[in-house]
């Protein structure tokens, strides 16, 4: 029997590595995929409230490590996923930062009070200025079916001891921005935050705001109320973010990404006296879209496009690309200045009541991750953002991010004969040489057990056929 023939177990192992993911085969790294669920502190709402508040010093793995997704989503005390007609999540950001060993921060009233030297800034990598959009990942409405998963052999890089400050450890800060609309008399207005329907004249810190500012952030800061119907009634009750964190732990396989964020109302502009790249981006964040006129839709067709160009300060290979719009939205994308286009993200509006397919609400976007080397970023070069909004109505608050992961490097080849197919997932390699072997093991099978029945014939009583 095969038990009798060792050459029999030596060439199913040689299949068997044949047929290994990139990772495992060439990389010879079996780095477990760790997977964590936690909840941030409860907040508690009612008929037209709002939850707008930072949380720090939230739970996050611990260690040196390579994060590979974080998914978030609103649920209720029984753990039941809660819908956007009822809360909608205006966004969720995870940031992290350094805080001086033996300093304790729980909200932002804390981070008021402490010393400056005390607390450091540990956001992405940029483009925009003062700790603007800072966030290692965050989404809004779409967060449910959005992927946010790095794939191999890359990684977001964190908890990198020679990274951190000495005397201060590394930490995470949790911003959740919810507002419940049940029986609100415009729910759409209230997820654009419309000054009129929050009562609203001055923003959180009793500044007057101005007065061609109709509707954002401005007007739905935590604890402002949005109008609700007249006679309606709900109890409050307690939610909560529950966030998914994927990891492995970092080693030498793992390729670090860098994060960084465009926004399309970044007002940076090209220095006409100098070629040199001006650093300073100032985001706005959020921009109103203005309703098509009343005599027809007009020669854009009802949408409302908005083009920015971008001088890049930093080059590398995009791994992974998202945008992230509000409801009206039908799509970003990233250009050449050419025209070229190296990533677009597209919406999906629901169709229905449960949650993850709210009608009426964008509750996914699309993701691209190119194949790896095929798009690459030249430091200086000039990229194009585009975004479009639908202006059958008109829309406060809207953003216009694009959240892009870079990589200074590709993976480095095993072997010199190979081809490199990429998928989502994992990479998979094909090489004439293992092809090979793998044809000169199957044709060893082969005569092995040709010449293992020949011989069981001759025991038998049968004589062999001789060559």
């Amino acid at each position: 029997m095969a038990s009798n023939n060792p050459g029999w177990l030596v060439l199913v192992g040689i299949l068997v590595t044949l047929s290994l993911p990139y990772s495992h085969a060439f990389w010879g790294n079996e780095n477990k995929i760790h997977t964590a669920v936690f909840l941030s502190p409860k907040f508690v709402l009612g008929p037209g409230s709002v939850e707008n508040r930072f949380y720090f010093n939230v739970d996050f793995p611990k260690g040196h490590i390579a994060l590979k997704s974080f998914d978030a989503e609103v649920i209720d005390e029984a753990g039941n996923p809660v819908p956007l007609h009822e809360t909608y999540l205006h966004h969720w950001v995870v940031v992290r930062y350094y805080v001086r060993k033996g300093v304790e921060i729980s909200k932002l009233d804390d981070l008021k009070k402490v010393n400056r030297s005390d607390y450091i800034s540990g956001g992405n990598s940029g483009i925009c200025q003062n700790g603007i959009l800072s966030q290692f990942f965050g989404l809004g409405s779409e967060t449910r079916k959005t992927s946010t998963h790095i794939p191999d052999p890359y990684g977001i890089e964190v908890g990198n001891p020679a990274e951190v400050p000495s005397g201060f450890e590394e930490q995470w800060m949790l911003n959740v921005h919810a507002i419940d609309t049940r029986g609100a008399e415009d729910k759409l207005g209230c997820t654009e935050c419309r000054c009129d329907l929050y009562n609203v004249t001055v923003d959180e810190y009793g500044r007057p705001l101005r007065p061609y500012y109709k509707g954002g952030l401005l007007c739905c800061y935590d604890r402002t109320q949005c109008k609700v119907k007249h006679g309606f009634e709900a109890v409050r009750r307690t939610l909560y973010l529950r966030y998914t964190v994927k990891w492995i732990d970092m080693d030498r396989f793992v390729l670090p990404v860098k994060i960084y964020i465009f926004d399309i109302t970044d007002s940076w502009k090209r220095t006409p006296s100098s070629t040199e790249i001006n650093a300073e981006h100032k985001c706005k964040i959020e921009y109103d879209i203005e309703s098509c006129d009343a005599t027809g839709l007009g020669n854009d067709g009802c949408i409302d496009t908005k083009r920015i160009s971008l001088d890049m300060l930093f080059g590398g290979y995009l791994i992974y690309g998202v945008a992230h719009q509000h409801s009206g939205g039908t799509g970003s994308a990233l250009y050449r200045e050419d025209g070229q286009l190296m990533c677009s993200s597209l919406p999906t509006y629901g169709k229905g009541e449960e949650p993850g397919n709210e009608a009426g609400y964008i509750v996914g976007m699309t993701t691209c991750y190119p194949k790896p080397g095929t798009v690459e970023i030249s430091e200086g070069e000039t990229l194009i953002l585009e975004f479009n909004y639908s202006r059958i109505r008109h829309h406060t608050g809207v953003m216009g991010l694009f959240y892009v992961l870079v990589a200074d490097d590709l993976p480095k080849p095993m072997h010199t004969l190979r081809t490199v197919v990429q998928t989502q997932d994992s990479i998979m390699v094909v090489t004439v040489l293992w092809a090979a072997v793998a044809l000169i093991g199957v044709v060893a099978v082969i005569a092995l057990a040709v010449h293992y029945q020949f011989k069981r014939e001759g025991e038998d009583g049968y004589e062999a056929i001789r060559m």
